[in-house]
């Protein structure tokens, strides 16, 4: 997809653009000269098309192509560097994310207060986003909007920046139980053990191979290097993680920090001290 004109800058230590598409949408940009790393657009379009694929909602993700006639004709299309340095924008193939919600105030906001939160649409999504963060060891708080149509009273979570699962630049897996997870836990309250995290968790555990081998095929090699033993290595451990969904998950559960208040124990039955008083010496077996 071409990108035709740039926007305006957009927040964020990628330093991403929001640009018009050829398809007349807008779409937020990185580029490959980002401040974070060049892997940070295989991330995304990896981890973004995996959450579509399991039913998950984020944005629709393309490779957008930048020219460099865009570049050396806009304002502004450049990365900031450290001492006050400018690096122009790389042309060339970089990841788009189609730009959740419009233009228009109010209908997108990247907080709700707490009480509110009770109210978004999908709210159940996050306990599936939070296996698909643990699956893909993203390293950073899991980021989402909300987003709701005009007239409407409840907002839709959207999950968005994937770009530093696979540990950002590194892609390895060092899981720790906190990684990847929302700053706040009223998202997950209404967690009640391994069914609220239904139907997304046995999508991942039992997804094909083919399916995750169709998925990186796509990812332009100047994004990784060049070296397709990179990204097939990548592709393994991601078959190989299947298996270590719950484990992860459950190291979160039992974090010092609680999130799932309501997770399913097991019942003991409460006898009042009257009746186990009178039971006695009564029932004998």
């Amino acid at each position: 997809m071409l990108a035709v004109q740039a926007i305006r800058r957009m927040r964020g230590g990628a330093q991403s653009q929001l640009m018009l598409g050829a398809d007349g949408k807008l779409w937020v940009v990185k580029f490959q000269n980002n401040p974070q790393h060049v892997r940070v657009l295989a991330n995304e379009l990896l981890a973004t098309r995996l959450a579509q694929t399991v039913g998950l909602t984020v944005p629709s993700s393309d490779v957008v192509e930048v020219s460099e006639w865009l570049i050396a004709n806009t304002r502004d299309m450049h990365v900031e560097l450290p001492r006050g340095q400018r690096e122009k924008y790389r042309p060339g193939l970089q990841f788009g994310s189609q730009f959740v919600g419009g233009l228009m105030p109010g209908q997108v906001v990247d907080y709700l207060p707490e009480q509110q939160l009770d109210e978004v649409r999908n709210l159940q999504e996050f306990a599936g986003m939070l296996a698909l963060d643990k699956w893909t060891g993203n390293c950073n708080g899991r980021q989402a909007v909300f987003d709701r149509k005009p007239r409407e009273r409840k907002y839709r979570a959207t999950f968005i920046d994937q770009g530093f699962c696979f540990n950002a630049g590194e892609w390895t897996f060092p899981d720790t139980p906190l990684r990847g997870v929302y700053a706040r836990n009223r998202v997950y309250a209404g967690v009640t053990g391994w069914k609220s995290f239904e139907p997304w968790l046995s999508r991942m555990e039992t997804m094909e191979a083919e399916t995750l081998w169709g998925i990186a095929e796509i990812v332009p090699p100047e994004w990784y290097g060049g070296d397709t033993a990179v990204i097939e290595r990548l592709t393994e451990l991601m078959l190989d993680r299947r298996g270590r969904l719950r484990e992860l998950i459950g190291s979160f559960r039992d974090s010092n920090r609680e999130p799932f208040p309501m997770w399913e124990k097991k019942l003991s039955v409460h006898v009042p001290a009257q009746f186990a008083e009178d039971a006695v010496g009564k029932f004998v077996m």
